[in-house]
């Protein structure tokens, strides 16, 4: 999938949120990428590459920016555009569909060939079917390490990675340091990068609604883990229908 340099780079000039989830930038002279919101300093044209989707970034040997965190960005990746085929897909992986399984049983579930799949997520999404489920799995343990109290075990098996060894492992692998073993009481449920929410592009909302719409992009693992935290506050729905009331 092609992104017009020069229209990009100016959307990252300026910080345009209306942009935020439907690029990333890959920073070259430091090996992170970014949401265009990124409060840090505008890198050089030159020194810069755009990337329809985090996975594609993450693909191209970038690891994900800890001021912005790639994380939160919203999930409007650039399968907006997408065929039928990648998009029920996308809502498999969502759902964990290659946390235990290959990607032909993936294909196989929505009706095509394994390389045919292949071919299609790199012709709109810039990565592999396994690049996409690897960097689900590492932004969501990554957002509940922020946003959460919960165990590293329960996070890494609330990401879908099985066991614990095997996220410090990743975890390691792509952001070049360790999870942390503890985390500060009190964090803010929902990140702020700068004066731009995280939330910037969408409607305004209560807060409640808020919760609403942050908690649908959470699998029903990671959901199940996050209620049984918070005890009685917190009711979760079946997973078609996924949602969790404050």
């Amino acid at each position: 999938m092609d992104l017009d340099h020069d229209a990009c780079y100016r959307a990252i000039a300026v910080r345009d949120a209306r942009f935020d989830g439907r690029l990333f930038t890959g920073v070259k002279t430091t090996g992170i990428y970014c949401r265009p919101i990124c409060p840090a300093r505008t890198p050089r044209s030159e020194n810069v590459a755009f990337y329809p989707t985090a996975a594609a970034a993450q693909e191209a040997g970038f690891r994900p920016c800890l001021r912005c965190r790639p994380e939160t960005a919203p999930d409007l990746g650039a399968w907006r555009g997408a065929s039928n085929t990648v998009s029920r897909a996308l809502s498999l992986i969502e759902m964990g569909a290659l946390d235990d399984a290959s990607v032909d049983t993936l294909a196989s579930r929505v009706g095509v060939g394994e390389r045919q799949l292949r071919r299609l997520f790199h012709q709109h999404l810039g990565a592999s079917p396994i690049a996409v489920a690897q960097t689900r799995r590492v932004l969501l343990a990554k957002q509940l390490i922020h946003e959460t109290q919960l165990p590293m075990t329960e996070i890494a098996m609330a990401a879908g990675f099985g066991s614990l060894r095997r996220f410090n492992e990743t975890f390691l692998a792509i952001f070049r340091r360790r999870p942390p073993p503890k985390r500060l009481a009190g964090r803010p449920l929902y990140a702020t990068v700068g004066p731009v929410p995280a939330y910037k592009n969408r409607p305004p909302m209560s807060g409640d609604a808020r919760c609403i719409t942050h908690f649908k992009r959470w699998p029903p693992s990671a959901l199940a883990a996050w209620a049984a935290q918070e005890g009685g506050g917190t009711r979760v729905t079946n997973m078609k229908n996924t949602r969790a009331h404050i």
